[in-house]
């Protein structure tokens, strides 16, 4: 199959420093703002629920991109639109810094008692839940106005539950896993062993293989 249109177009701004904005500074500032003001509070649990969900999606990003890379077709989802920049072809630095907040922010809707139930579900399967719902429905209009594009039938609004399963709902429990972990030692070993990996893939497919 040709290589569809809208991979073309992400192609030709992937990581292109001319499409730099100024915006980029101030979004990192309050990235940094986030986590700092947990760190000081000494949040732990919050922070490294943040830290987990934003390492699992850099994978999945990776995955995304070898997808492209294997196929010369399309990648599952694809950022083609305007941005400051574009990291990977279906990650632009605005998502970037979203998913940096989007497990630090859920995770405090948990409950400190995990015990407590939501609708007569453990809280932590109902936030899950939630969030994912709520995630799945801002991805289907993002690709109806274009911005996000899906060019494979197993992977479009038809799916939305797959995107779910797959993806958000997979991710929240696994960072709501690590926000309940006893010590912050057993934290800081699974979150330092899910970003090393994920800097050796873009060292290995990245700078080495080129394939992403």
């Amino acid at each position: 199959m040709p290589m569809t249109e809208s991979a073309r177009q992400a192609l030709a701004i992937l990581r292109d420093a001319s499409q730099f904005q100024w915006y980029v500074i101030p979004l990192l500032t309050l990235v940094t703002l986030a986590y700092a003001t947990e760190v000081e509070k000494k949040n732990w649990n919050v922070v490294f629920a943040g830290l987990t969900y934003f390492g699992l999606d850099i994978f999945i990003e990776i995955v995304n991109s070898l997808i492209f890379h294997f196929t010369q077709y399309a990648p599952a989802w694809g950022t083609p639109g305007k941005t400051a920049y574009l990291l990977l072809i279906g990650m632009n630095i605005e998502i970037c810094f979203m998913f940096a907040l989007v497990g630090l922010v859920m995770s405090k809707y948990l409950p400190q008692d995990k015990s407590v139930r939501v609708f007569g579900v453990s809280s932590r399967l109902a936030v899950g839940i939630g969030a994912a719902a709520i995630c799945a429905t801002v991805e289907i209009l993002l690709n109806r106005i274009g911005v996000l594009t899906w060019e494979y039938p197993w992977w479009n609004a038809g799916f939305a539950s797959i995107i779910m399963v797959s993806g958000y709902f997979m991710f929240f429990m696994t960072s709501f896993w690590v926000y309940d972990m006893p010590t912050v030692k057993k934290k800081i070993s699974f979150v330092g062993s899910l970003l090393a990996f994920d800097v050796l893939c873009i060292a290995v497919f990245g700078f080495a293989l080129k394939w992403i």
